[in-house]
């Protein structure tokens, strides 16, 4: 990956491997996959005026660990008011993340990966990004990493360290993973300054 770096007009541009797009569009998948399979078929019998307002999500925690980090409760110490608010609020954010993720996905299309085959996508993928293109990456980066460290256990600095020393290779390879999603995001917030 070429860093990105700032142009003009405020716009950001860097270029990734084609591989690296194919990642990227891989764990952004996955994160749409678990959201949108959280929004699933609505509750047997949603209150009619909820339901107009299309304010009809569950007021229970998601079960998947995964997404009780990318839709936390508002509330910790009162499960009742956590539901409610979850209750109204979870599918306009879920639908946020899925169009973040989206906009990804979409703008790496337009920088040259082939969606359809990715095998004929062989040169590299130049993405150019405008100030709303921007929110969403760095939305979108957030919640893969977010997702990954669920799955790496970490919670901390030492978490972290302790996940970077594992003699799994396949933990190694989710951690090389997590601190390459980490550069790029640290490399779209410096051209942003």
């Amino acid at each position: 990956m070429k860093a990105f770096e700032r142009r003009k007009r405020d716009r950001v541009r860097a270029e990734f491997e084609p591989a690296e797009a194919a990642l990227l569009i891989n764990l952004l998948g996955q994160i749409i996959e678990l959201l949108r399979d959280r929004n699933g078929p609505e509750e047997s019998s949603p209150d009619p005026l909820f339901a107009q307002l299309g304010t009809t999500g569950s007021s229970l925690p998601p079960e998947d660990p995964v997404l009780r980090r990318l839709l936390p409760d508002a509330y910790r110490d009162d499960d009742e008011a956590a539901g409610d608010f979850r209750r109204f609020t979870e599918r306009g954010l879920s639908t946020a993340k899925v169009e973040n993720a989206q906009a990804v996905v979409a703008s790496l299309a337009a920088g040259g990966y082939d969606l359809e085959d990715p095998e004929q996508s062989e040169d590299p993928v130049e993405v150019e990004l405008g100030e709303r293109a921007v929110q969403a990456w760095l939305r979108a980066l957030t919640d893969i990493r977010l997702a990954l460290a669920v799955r790496l256990g970490i919670e901390s600095e030492e978490d972290a360290e302790a996940a970077a020393e594992s003699d799994d290779e396949a933990v190694s390879v989710v951690v090389d993973i997590y601190e390459w999603l980490g550069f790029v995001q640290e490399s779209l917030v410096a051209a942003l300054d």
